[in-house]
């Protein structure tokens, strides 16, 4: 069993990462958190309130804390992931409410209550992170591991021509968090997964397809790039329909943005890491945000070679396997769409 202390922007990467962790058996979700990023935290919030209920996780406790980042206005993309952040699905109503609590007191809550169990998985920005160990400075020994979803190194940024989008939207938060891992224990250093492998995820119909046949759906579930824009999908299987309508928006961003038709599921990837499902390898590196420069704010730089004299601080992933990552998710996502019906 992995228990899960969560922090996203859902955000259509991420809502596939919350539905892919759903769909595993041996998951406990702790808390998720809502930062601002992909959209704004109360529209986060009530989001991932809908997909977890949506698929049979309710109950979990989602709290927002910070609504800014640390120094700089908060931008948001709605071109990226739409008005309400999923695209063109449209979630069901929440039944649960977003809980009274700070995120950033219930990140050190559980941590506390829970020493070394708790793995956190941040698919957002890294504000509500930092201001966790501004609070908290021995949180990083008093969690199991952590995951994070940002950065990019050897690779053009898809946000500037240097930077990485959860990054440029807080670059003084993900100095900060990395600034707090100089000198902690290999073993308790986190697993950075940047642009460099996250965007070997491409998502692309024919896996929307193979999805709605593992879920059983009566009728195939077509994705088409001829097909008009904005086409709503109509499966009979809830998870199914929900998520194409999601992805078909992301695929339609993309190709806008001529990389074709297909999504980067950079969140997946991601939680599968922190779940122990997919395939990697990671290389120690001592990782700095660039904060000053405007034309280079949000860069993240990675010395691998030791030249800037401090120890590591991070594991940044250097290798994965998009073809064993979309099978896992096409038969546990599928299962779970199944079994809900």
């Amino acid at each position: 069993m992995t228990a899960f202390l969560l922090d996203v922007d859902t955000g259509i990467d991420d809502a596939l990462a919350l539905a892919y962790l759903a769909a595993l058996p041996d998951t406990e979700f702790v808390s998720v958190t809502a930062t601002p990023g992909n959209v704004d935290a109360d529209q986060v919030a009530r989001n991932t309130l809908a997909l977890l209920e949506l698929c049979g996780r309710p109950g979990v406790e989602v709290a927002i804390g910070a609504r800014v980042p640390l120094s700089i206005p908060l931008v948001t993309t709605p071109e990226t992931h739409g008005p309400q952040g999923i695209g063109y699905a449209v979630l069901p109503e929440p039944d649960g409410q977003v809980s009274a609590r700070n995120a950033v007191d219930l990140w050190i809550d559980h941590a506390r209550a829970r020493p070394g169990e708790l793995t956190a998985l941040i698919t957002a920005p890294l504000t509500n992170f930092a201001l966790a160990l501004r609070k908290e400075p021995d949180l990083p020994e008093l969690l199991a591991g952590v995951v994070i979803m940002g950065g990019s190194f050897y690779y053009q940024g898809n946000t500037t021509p240097t930077a990485e989008w959860n990054t440029h939207v807080d670059p003084h938060a993900a100095k900060e968090v990395y600034a707090a891992y100089r000198g902690r224990p290999a073993a308790k250093l986190p697993v950075v997964c940047s642009l460099d492998t996250t965007e070997r995820m491409e998502m692309r119909p024919d896996h929307v397809r193979q999805l709605a046949e593992a879920a059983g759906a009566s009728v195939p579930e077509l994705v088409l790039p001829d097909q008009t824009e904005g086409r709503r999908s109509t499966s009979d299987n809830r998870v199914i329909r929900h998520l194409s309508d999601a992805l078909r928006f992301y695929f339609e961003f993309h190709r806008l943005y001529d990389q074709g038709y297909l999504a980067h599921v950079h969140d997946f990837f991601a939680a599968g890491v922190a779940a122990g499902t997919l395939e990697y390898s990671a290389r120690p590196a001592t990782i700095d945000v660039e904060t000053d420069s405007p034309l280079l704010m949000g860069t993240t730089v990675a010395d691998y070679r030791g030249l800037w004299g401090s120890a590591p601080n991070a594991r940044i992933v250097s290798a994965n396997n998009p073809e064993q990552a979309f099978r896992e998710l096409i038969t546990a996502v599928g299962n779970l769409a199944a079994r809900l019906g």
